[in-house]
């Protein structure tokens, strides 16, 4: 079933220094042959523990019957067991430093059992047929600087659910059942990637798989690893890219996970001023200990070199960079300078980015970063952390509170919609609802629009429509594309049913038009890095709560004159100015793509400080999209 699995001293000392990128080929257990005896080679990094054995299974759990034997300086511990089969669950049995006996699923396991089991699983992922050659090819040559990404942010057990049985308490599609009906969502939506919640094994549901037990291993929910392979072959056999949420930041104390696992801080600061979180209560990683952070950085590549996703979204980057993030005076330590940075977790980014990146052209790698820290988008030679994107919370924070007002208040909060284009250019920005803006209290995008539902729905149309026309790739969270009235929940599929209503129907055609409008003119994301590629028109029109500009193509044919209504009053004379004495074409309002444009000629009278305008009447909430 495989070759002989030697852990040599080039391995250990690779992994010392930090550097052992597929580490994970060698630690965890591995299908092997001695002589002509087949079975698992068992390897765990241990380093305080006084011994370790395999107990699984194919032992009855018995502790004594297959102790492991710790090999050179750094602290790991192997084994070979012959016979072990396909599927058999195992864990760790360790005699920490002081005596504790400790059950640990395996670090770098490639599947587990499924909650509330915790026991690790054999698995082979090596037998796989991946049939993705031309989107791999294809993908080398994918520029974030100036290509289109429209992302579908989905949480896979909630998408979509079975009517629960005596015999299935969860409804949960598998993924090769998820593969098909999301890539015909998808597609038929225009959007260009997924991205995944919860890929990675976590005991909780209710932590969206934002506290993982099993970095490496895709969790039982929905299936085997391979399946998800599956998932990912077909996803990309349909030309979608696919993203998967990444958590560095922190796991959880669970026993059988990571925290304190040989007895001692292994993977964590011992010291819980660096090591815990006391607001989530959780333990940060020890980006200073190179073992951990081969650990780390080998999982980003497990992913995109093993399992071909296309890029990974890292959650919590602001928590990882300060010191003092979330924590009261006492509870932080500071850097050997004084300040509050964290130093290791900084090289720890420029090294991870540099490393994926670099050996994997055309992959992404997105910051969930939400302060103000410089360059994280930056080239790693001129002091940037070397990141390929940043989450825009700046902009969501604006925006959302501007669109939560009645609009007789907007004109008093104009700036909240025209003060991102300050800062649009400092790093390479994706634009975002997530399923962060849909929970806790927060109201379904739908519902936090002002107004009776039928000006809710119009008032989040022109919010797309700014969304869309703003420079920045774009993400949406599933149900927010067809008004979702409910906020998202874990335990309950998306209100399908809902796409029986008119007004959902609607809604959902519309952001379908918007996302095809723009993957088809370069002008909406060919140049989201250059300034020029966006001006305004008028973005100083707080009365009537109406903003215009211009999103120019680096061809300078088929550019987008945006205008959009942020009020209930119709402006029947409403005059926009006009960059170029030139026939525009009017090729989406309110309503959707128009099936014939409707032509506007450019007139010689002045508006918006332009020699040119024409007249277009807005109704209320009304949006106009031209081309000219």
């Amino acid at each position: 079933m495989g070759a002989k699995v030697v852990i040599t001293e080039l391995d250990q000392y690779l992994f010392g220094q930090g550097t052992h990128y597929d580490i994970y080929k060698k630690l965890g257990a591995h299908f092997s042959k001695v002589g002509r005896r087949e079975g698992v080679h068992f390897a765990v990094w241990a380093p305080n523990a006084q011994s370790v054995s395999v107990v699984g299974e194919f032992n009855n759990w018995n502790v004594e019957a297959n102790p492991m034997k710790k090999i050179g300086p750094i602290g790991i511990f192997e084994t070979f067991i012959p016979n072990v089969t396909e599927g058999q669950l195992y864990k760790y049995f360790i005699v920490g430093m002081n005596g504790e006996l400790l059950y640990k699923s395996d670090p770098y396991a490639s599947a587990s059992e499924l909650r509330p089991g915790n026991a690790s699983k054999v698995a082979d992922i090596s037998n796989f047929q991946w049939r993705d050659q031309n989107w791999i090819k294809k993908r080398e040559a994918f520029d974030v600087k100036t290509d289109a990404m429209a992302v579908y942010e989905v949480h896979p057990g909630s998408w979509r659910k079975h009517p629960l049985t005596k015999e299935d308490e969860t409804g949960f599609y598998s993924y090769k059942e998820f593969a098909h009906g999301l890539a015909a969502y998808v597609k038929d939506m225009g959007y260009t990637h997924v991205e995944l919640m919860g890929i990675a094994e976590h005991p909780f549901d209710g932590s969206w798989g934002y506290q993982v037990t099993g970095y490496y291993a895709p969790t039982a929910r929905y299936g085997t690893p391979v399946e998800f392979k599956y998932l990912v072959d077909y996803l990309h056999r349909n030309k979608i890219g696919v993203i998967l949420d990444w958590v560095p930041a922190h796991f959880p104390k669970d026993a059988h996970g990571l925290a304190n696992f040989d007895g001692t801080a292994v993977y964590e600061h011992a010291d819980p001023r660096q090591g815990e979180h006391p607001d989530w209560g959780t333990k940060i990683f020890n980006y200073g200990r190179n073992e951990v952070k081969n650990f780390l950085i080998a999982n980003a590549l497990y992913w995109i070199e093993e399992f071909h996703v296309d890029g990974l979204r890292v959650d919590a980057v602001a928590s990882m960079l300060y010191l003092d993030y979330g924590k009261q005076d006492g509870q932080w330590v500071a850097n050997k300078y004084g300040g509050n940075e964290n130093l290791e977790a900084i090289e720890f980014f420029k090294h991870l980015n540099t490393v994926v990146r670099g050996r994997n052209p055309g992959t992404l790698m997105i910051a969930e970063e939400s302060t103000a820290w410089p360059k994280v988008t930056g080239d790693v030679e001129d002091g940037g952390l070397g990141f390929s994107l940043k989450w825009n919370m700046g902009w969501m924070n604006d925006f959302l509170e501007y669109m939560k007002l009645d609009p007789y208040f907007r004109k008093y909060n104009h700036n909240k919609m025209t003060f991102s284009m300050t800062y649009a250019y400092s790093e390479k920005y994706v634009l975002v609802l997530s399923h962060d803006e849909v929970v806790h209290l927060k109201c379904s995008m739908v519902n936090k629009m002002p107004g009776y539902l039928d000006d809710k729905f119009k008032n989040l149309k022109a919010a797309y429509t700014f969304m869309f026309g703003h420079p920045g790739k774009k993400l949406l969270f599933m149900g927010q594309d067809f008004g979702q009235l409910q906020e998202w929940s874990e335990e309950r599929e998306l209100d399908w049913y809902l796409l029986r209503e008119e007004s959902h129907i609607q809604l959902q055609s519309f952001v379908r038009d918007l996302i095809h409008l723009y993957e088809r003119y370069a002008a909406l994301y060919a140049m989201d890095e250059d300034w020029e590629g966006f001006e305004w028109i008028n973005a100083d029109d707080a009365d009537r709560s109406i903003f215009s500009f211009v999103r120019k193509s680096p061809t300078k044919r088929n550019n987008l004159l945006f205008v959009m209504n942020f009020t209930p009053v119709e402006r029947s004379d409403y005059r926009v100015g006009l960059p170029k004495k030139k026939n525009y074409k009017l090729i989406m309002d309110q309503n959707g793509m128009l099936e014939e444009p409707v032509l506007y000629a450019a007139e010689k009278k002045e508006c918006d400080n332009r020699k040119f305008s024409f007249e277009y009447p807005l109704a209320p909430y009304g949006v106009g999209i031209f081309l000219y």
